[in-house]
């Protein structure tokens, strides 16, 4: 079952928070919480932790609806909070940054609205403990995600509508396997709905909010943060279509970490192989109990771009 992310898709509203402990397991089943390598070697917490205070760069991916992911993120947050990583959110828009800089007082709520963080589309309070986190260490925090307007432009009218700071990023276009990839996740992600036409445009918006995440950690780095976080969805943090590539393109030397947060299928077992090896890290949790999104829907005629 695909899970779609708030703002990509224009039709879909979103489906859609530190305990550190193992989840309980289903008898019978693995435990319900672990980590290992890409290629299937076991990891420790503490092994975890060690890797993202080596690397410059950390991702942190996330199921937007699965409390698990928050409160397993949130503990991380707090592992690194010695080093005062710059916290990029994928919630919060580019623009945010001077809001989010500014004091929460006692009114948390109305320090979000002023933000521009969406609280209904976004399901709040699911990803409170990464904002408490956050806060409590005093940690810097920026936005990362273009404005919901700028993604709806380019998805209508391609990457010609991206801001002009994105420009010369995304006048390189994603390889060929990436594309084709990045093409799939998003028809399965509109139900296997989204018009032909209206899928190069798509990919043209999740590029783009990917090369906007990259430039987002990059210009913290530049700032003088002795590393930077991203908590972002799954998608995002894939080292085949999302940030790792934009990252690879303008700082080829900088330790990149890629950690995706997966759930297992109901009987237990693990995702397809080619969904743990887009991450450098794979940390299993329980599945988030959810309907099927895909039961009874049927993609809105307006939200198909007309064709160019």
């Amino acid at each position: 079952m695909t899970i779609w992310l708030p703002f990509i898709t224009l039709t879909l509203s979103a489906a859609l928070a530190g305990c550190t402990g193992p989840f309980p397991a289903t008898p019978g089943s693995p435990l319900a919480s672990d980590i290992q390598t890409s290629a299937g070697s076991a990891l420790t917490r503490e092994q975890v932790v060690a890797a993202m205070r080596r690397a410059d760069l950390v991702l942190l991916g996330e199921v937007h609806d699965n409390p698990h992911h928050h409160r397993e993120r949130a503990a991380l947050l707090k592992a690194l909070a010695d080093r005062r990583p710059t916290v990029v959110f994928e919630q919060f828009p580019r623009a945010a940054n001077a809001a989010l800089a500014s004091p929460v007082a006692d009114d948390l709520d109305a320090w979000l609205d002023r933000t521009g963080f969406d609280r209904k589309g976004w399901a709040w309070p699911l990803h409170r403990p990464l904002v408490d986190a956050a806060l409590a260490a005093g940690l810097p925090l920026r936005g990362g995600n273009l404005a919901r307007d700028e993604a709806r432009q380019i998805a209508r009218q391609g990457a010609n509508a991206a801001p002009p700071d994105l420009a010369a990023a995304l006048a390189q276009p994603l390889p060929a396997a990436a594309a084709s990839a990045l093409d799939q996740a998003l028809i399965d992600g509109h139900c296997g709905q989204l018009p032909t036409a209206a899928v190069p445009r798509m990919r043209d918006a999740q590029a783009a909010r990917d090369a906007a995440m990259a430039d987002a950690l990059l210009r913290a780095l530049a700032d003088g943060a002795s590393s930077a976080v991203l908590i972002a969805g799954n998608g995002h943090v894939r080292r085949d279509h999302g940030v790792p590539l934009w990252l690879a393109r303008r700082a080829p030397k900088a330790a990149v970490l890629s950690v995706g947060f997966l759930e297992r299928d109901a009987d237990g077992g693990a995702p397809p192989a080619a969904d743990m090896g887009a991450y450098d890290i794979v940390w299993f949790t329980p599945r988030q109990p959810r309907a099927d999104p895909c039961a009874g829907f049927t993609m809105p005629l307006r939200s198909a771009p007309a064709a160019r």
